[in-house]
C-alpha cells in the first residue's frame, strides 16, 4: 500500500497548477485548500505559494477565485512602451510574437513593467493585440524626474525624464528633509505615490541628483533610468580586498613562464583595464602568434560574492566621464589587468600560420608574463603608417615585433575577408570633453590599421578557442549571429534593383551569404549610394546573442566563434575560461545546456541594456551640445524617410535630427516605403534615403530628447516651380 503523502509534501507549484488543470476551471482558496488536503495551519504556506504564482504571471486573480494564466488566453510578458504612447509586450515565452497594446488598453501599466496581457480578437499586422490585465511587477517605483515649477514651499511638479514614460509627478519634501532643495531644471530621483490624475501622480524626493545639463548629472540619470548598477555590494568589496595586490611566486607553479616574450597591450588612451596582450614572432613557416588574456577565472571562483556579482553586471557599462565595471578596481585596473613591467596571470592561445594566415596549429595554456608596454592605438599608428621617426624611436624596443604583427594582421583580413566578413563603412561616434569634464565635440572615432591588427587577433584567438573546446565536446557559450532579415533583405535589394547596382545583386535563387552581401558593400563603395548600401545592410542584420548552440557568425563568416578576449569586462568570456580550464585540466563538472541557455539569454540581455544606456548618454550629450548652436546651417545625408518627415545624419557633428513635413510648404509628400522615399505631389521633387541636404537648426529640447532640424533656404527653393518673368514694355 502507497505511503500517504503529508501536506507538506503536497504544497509545491507543480502540484498547484496540476490542480488547476486538472479541474478545468478557476478556483477559489477554499477549493484549493481541499483539493490539496491541506490543513488550516497551512493556510499562510497556500497564500505565499499563490501570490508567487501571480507574481510570475502563472495565475491570475480574480474577483473570488484564481484562474491558469495559459486556460485564459494571457500572456506575461515585459512592457516597453513607445515616444507615441503605444506599447509592446515582449512575452516570457519567446517563441509568441511582441503583442500591440493600444493607449486606451495600458491600464496602470508603465514602461518596464511585467504584465498580464489579454489576447483580443481581429487584429490585421504583423502583431497580435491585447489588453494588460494586470500588473505583475513593477519595475520600479523610483523615477528620475526634472523639477519644471516650484509650486509652493515644500511643493514641485516634475516630469519623467524618460520620454516614454511622459506622465507628471507632483513631489513634495520627505518627512527627514532634504539637504539640498531642488530648483526648476534639477533632476531628482522620487518614490512614486497615488495616481491624482489620469497623467499625474503624487510623488516623494529621494535625492536631488542636480542641474540637467551637467554632464556627470545625465550620466548619472541614464544608470538609473537602465537600472546600471553603481554600488558594489559589501561582501563583493570585502572579497576584493582580501586578493593580494601582486601574484605570488606560488601561482606560477604549472604556468608557462612567457615573461621575457615582447608581450604588449594596444589600447585606447584613456583605457585603465588591460586584459589582452599580443606578440608576433616570424617564423620558417610563417608566424606564431600569443593572444594572453588575464586569468580572472584564478581569483574569481564560481558562485563566489565576486562571481555572483560579475554574472549579475553581465558586462562594464562605460560612459563618456565614467565607468561602472564588471569587477571593483582592485580587480579591472589592478590585479588582472595587464600593466606594464608586473607580473600577471594569464591565458594563453598560442596559434602559428601560412604567411597568407591561414592558422596551421594551436595551442592553449595557463602562463605569467609581463607586459614590455602599454601602448595606444595612436602610437601604433604613427609608428607603423605614418612612419613618425619620434614615435618609431620611442617604441624602438618593440617595433620589430609590431612590424611583424602589422603583416600578419594584413595576411589575417585578406583571409577574413575572402571568405565573406561584412565590415560596414559608418561612423563611430566619440564625446571629447574639455578640462571642465563637459562635451568639447562630438565627432567621428578614428580608426587606423593600428585597431585591425588588436582586433584581427582577437577574432584569431576567439575562433580558436571556440573550435578547440567544440571539438572536445565541451559545454559553452558562442557567440552567434545568424543570418539577417530575409524580408529586409528582398526590400533591399528591391530598392537597389533600380539603380546603378542592380548588376551586383544576387539573383532570387541565390543565397544572401556574407560573401554576396559583401560584394554589394563592394560596389556601393565610393558612390552616392555607399551611405544607404551600409545603412539598409545593418539594419538587415539580426542582433548577436549568447547560446549553447553553435549557429556560427554570419557577421565574420565564422563558423564557430565564442568570446574568450575580455574577461575583466564581460561575463561571457569568463565562463569560456572557466570551460577551457575545466578541458585543459582533465575535466570536471560541466554546466548542464538548461544552466548554459539561462546564462546566455542574461547575458544577452545585460548587453543589450548597456548597448541602450550608451545610445542613450550620447543622445543626451549631443543635445546638450547643440543647445547654443540653434539657427547655425549644416550639411547632412537623409538617414531615414518616414511617412512623417524624414531623418538627417549631419556631418559636421556627427548628430541626427528630424525634418518633419509639416515644415516643407513647397508641396504636399507622399511617402513610398519600398523606395525610401518621399515624392512631392505638384513639384516631383524627390527625398530619398543617402541625399544630401542643407539645414537649419530649428529647435533641441532635452526633455523630449529631440533635435528639429528644416531645410535650409535654397533647399526648400529648390521644390519652387520657376517663377514667370514679367514682360519689359
Amino acid at each position: 500500500m502507497a505511503q500517504k503523502q503529508r501536506p507538506s509534501e503536497l504544497l509545491s507549484a507543480q502540484s498547484l497548477l496540476h490542480v488547476f488543470r486538472r479541474a478545468r476551471k478557476p478556483l477559489g482558496f477554499g477549493e484549493l485548500m481541499r483539493a490539496l488536503g491541506l490543513a488550516g495551519r497551512q493556510r499562510k504556506d497556500l497564500d505565499e505559494l499563490l501570490h508567487v504564482l501571480i507574481s510570475e504571471g502563472r495565475l491570475i486573480r480574480l474577483k473570488d477565485a484564481f484562474g491558469l494564466a495559459e486556460q485564459m488566453q494571457l500572456v506575461a510578458g515585459e512592457l516597453e512602451i513607445q515616444r507615441s504612447g503605444v506599447g509592446f509586450v515582449i512575452p516570457d515565452d519567446n517563441r509568441r510574437k511582441d503583442i500591440f497594446i493600444s493607449t486606451q488598453d495600458l491600464g496602470e501599466a508603465r514602461h518596464g513593467d511585467r504584465v498580464s496581457v489579454a489576447l483580443l480578437p481581429g487584429r490585421c499586422g504583423r502583431n497580435p493585440e491585447g489588453r494588460v490585465v494586470r500588473v505583475l511587477q513593477r519595475r520600479t517605483e523610483i523615477y528620475a524626474v526634472r523639477i519644471q515649477d516650484v509650486r509652493a514651499k515644500g511643493a514641485w511638479l516634475g516630469q519623467s525624464t524618460d520620454a516614454k514614460l511622459g506622465f507628471h509627478m507632483l513631489l513634495e519634501a520627505p518627512k527627514s528633509g532634504l539637504s539640498t532643495l531642488p530648483v526648476k531644471d534639477d533632476v531628482v530621483l522620487a518614490r512614486i505615490g497615488e495616481r491624482l490624475e489620469q497623467n499625474l501622480w503624487a510623488g516623494t524626493i529621494q535625492a536631488v541628483l542636480g542641474r540637467e545639463t551637467e554632464l556627470a548629472v545625465q550620466e548619472s540619470l541614464v544608470k538609473f533610468n537602465h537600472h546600471v548598477p553603481t554600488v558594489f555590494p559589501e561582501p563583493v568589496l570585502d572579497q576584493a580586498e582580501e586578493l593580494p595586490e601582486a601574484p605570488a611566486e606560488d601561482d606560477f607553479k604549472g604556468r608557462r613562464d612567457l615573461r621575457n616574450l615582447a608581450l604588449v597591450t594596444i589600447d585606447g588612451e584613456t583605457a585603465k583595464d588591460f586584459d589582452d596582450a599580443v606578440c608576433v614572432q616570424r617564423t620558417k613557416a610563417g608566424f606564431t602568434l600569443w593572444v594572453a588574456i588575464a586569468d580572472v577565472a584564478h581569483y574569481v571562483p564560481p558562485f563566489a560574492p565576486l562571481d555572483e556579482e560579475a554574472r549579475s553586471r553581465g558586462n562594464s557599462y562605460y560612459f563618456p566621464k565614467s565607468v561602472e565595471p564588471m569587477f571593483p578596481e582592485r580587480l579591472s585596473n589592478g590585479l588582472c589587468s595587464l600593466n606594464p613591467n608586473v607580473p600577471r596571470l594569464v591565458m594563453v592561445a598560442q596559434m602559428d600560420f601560412s604567411p597568407a594566415g591561414k592558422m596551421t596549429g594551436a595551442d592553449f595554456y595557463a602562463a605569467v608574463m609581463r607586459s614590455r608596454a602599454r601602448l595606444t592605438y595612436k602610437q601604433v599608428h604613427l609608428a607603423l603608417e605614418e612612419k613618425d621617426q619620434a614615435a618609431r624611436e620611442k617604441l624602438r624596443d618593440v617595433l620589430p615585433m609590431l612590424e611583424q604583427a602589422e603583416a600578419l594582421a594584413g595576411a589575417l583580413k585578406a583571409l577574413r575577408h575572402g571568405r565573406g566578413s561584412l565590415d560596414f563603412d559608418l561612423p563611430d561616434p566619440e564625446i571629447l570633453l574639455d578640462v571642465q569634464g563637459e562635451a568639447a565635440d562630438i565627432r567621428s572615432r578614428p580608426r587606423h590599421f593600428a585597431h585591425q591588427i588588436v582586433e584581427e587577433f582577437m577574432i584569431a584567438a576567439n575562433e580558436a578557442v571556440a573550435e578547440f573546446l567544440t571539438r572536445r565536446g565541451q559545454p559553452m557559450l558562442y557567440r552567434v549571429h545568424e543570418p539577417p532579415d530575409q524580408d529586409k533583405l528582398r526590400n533591399l535589394f528591391k530598392l537597389l534593383g533600380r539603380t546603378e547596382l542592380g548588376v551586383s545583386l544576387p539573383k532570387k535563387s541565390e543565397p544572401a551569404d556574407p560573401r554576396t552581401l559583401q560584394a554589394v558593400l563592394a560596389a556601393a563603395r565610393g558612390t552616392d549610394l555607399e551611405f544607404l548600401v551600409n545603412r539598409l545592410l545593418l539594419r538587415s542584420q539580426m542582433q548577436a546573442k549568447y547560446t549553447p548552440d553553435n549557429l556560427g557568425h554570419f557577421g565574420l563568416a565564422s563558423r564557430c566563434y565564442a568570446h574568450f578576449t575580455s574577461p575583466i569586462r564581460r561575463y561571457a568570456d569568463l565562463e569560456l575560461h572557466r570551460a577551457l580550464k575545466s578541458e585543459l585540466s582533465g575535466g570536471g563538472p560541466k554546466i548542464s545546456p538548461k544552466r548554459l541557455k539561462a546564462l546566455g539569454d542574461h547575458l544577452s540581455t545585460r548587453e543589450r541594456r548597456a548597448m541602450e544606456a550608451e545610445r542613450e548618454i550620447l543622445k543626451r550629450v549631443t543635445v546638450m551640445f547643440l543647445m547654443d548652436r540653434v539657427g547655425e546651417a549644416f550639411t547632412g545625408v537623409i538617414s531615414s524617410p518616414t511617412d512623417f518627415g524624414f531623418w538627417v545624419e549631419l556631418s559636421e557633428v556627427l548628430a541626427e535630427g528630424m525634418v518633419r513635413l509639416s515644415s516643407l510648404t513647397d508641396d504636399y509628400y507622399a511617402f513610398f516605403p519600398e523606395r525610401q522615399e518621399l515624392l512631392g505631389q505638384r513639384t516631383g521633387r524627390a527625398l530619398r534615403m543617402g541625399q544630401k541636404v542643407r539645414v537649419i537648426l530649428d529647435e533641441v529640447s532635452l526633455a523630449r530628447l529631440e533635435i528639429t532640424l528644416r531645410l535650409a533656404p535654397e533647399e526648400s527653393a529648390q521644390g519652387q516651380p520657376p517663377r514667370k518673368r514679367r514682360a519689359r514694355h
